[in-house]
């Protein structure tokens, strides 16, 4: 399928919601798509899958704290705002909440003056779990909050007889990661188009 094949079947398939997305297991010809989709202004991440599978060296001493999911909705809004800086958030993250909540969302917290500055969010289904979120806000980030959080978030996770992390295979993070045994296991890669942007089949 083309792109413009691909942009009207996920017009219809999404029909009803703001954003539209498409998600490759196979990254290949994804990326021989991806000058295309991006040509639509549809925003590409090739998503690193990392397993955890290896011990952790020790961290930095900083305390990090279990709190309600709605602790931390400051610090969402500002990624999202780093993220999509020209998007309204709408509802999205309503209903990232529900879903969240639904798959027993843990909140980890790193505070400072009382007042959370960084986050990461575990999430459990089964056997299986999965660190969704690790995020630091820009004001205080470099004094290893990041790390603890990430290391807070494997030991939450317990018994899990499977513990994942994504990230972004150019960016960053997947660097911090490995060094606290997670393994890249896969690559996929997903394209978004969020409301405002002009579609593909009605660009061809």
């Amino acid at each position: 399928m083309s792109v413009v094949e691909l942009a009207a079947f996920a017009d219809q398939a999404l029909a009803g919601l703001a954003h539209r997305r498409v998600d490759f297991d196979l990254v290949n010809v994804a990326e021989r798509l991806r000058p295309d989709f991006e040509a639509q202004d549809w925003k590409a991440t090739r998503l690193l899958w990392m397993r955890h599978e290896a011990s952790m060296p020790p961290g930095p001493d900083i305390a990090v704290e279990e709190l309600p999911y709605d602790a931390v909705y400051h610090l969402r809004l500002a990624w999202h705002q780093e993220d999509f800086p020209d998007q309204d958030p709408g509802d999205y993250h309503a209903y990232a909440r529900e879903v969240s909540l639904r798959r027993g969302a843990k909140v980890l917290v790193v505070r400072e003056d009382r007042e959370p500055v960084a986050f990461a969010q575990l999430e459990s289904d089964g056997v299986g779990a999965e660190i969704t979120h690790v995020y630091v806000h820009p004001e205080h980030r470099g004094a290893g909050r990041g790390t603890a959080l990430t290391r807070a978030a494997v030991k939450a996770a317990g018994g899990s007889q499977d513990l994942w992390i994504t990230a972004d295979d150019e960016d960053r993070p997947k660097a911090l990661y490995a060094r606290l045994g997670f393994r890249p296991a896969w690559v996929t890669m997903e394209f978004l188009r969020p409301p405002g942007a002009s579609s593909a089949a009605s660009a061809s």
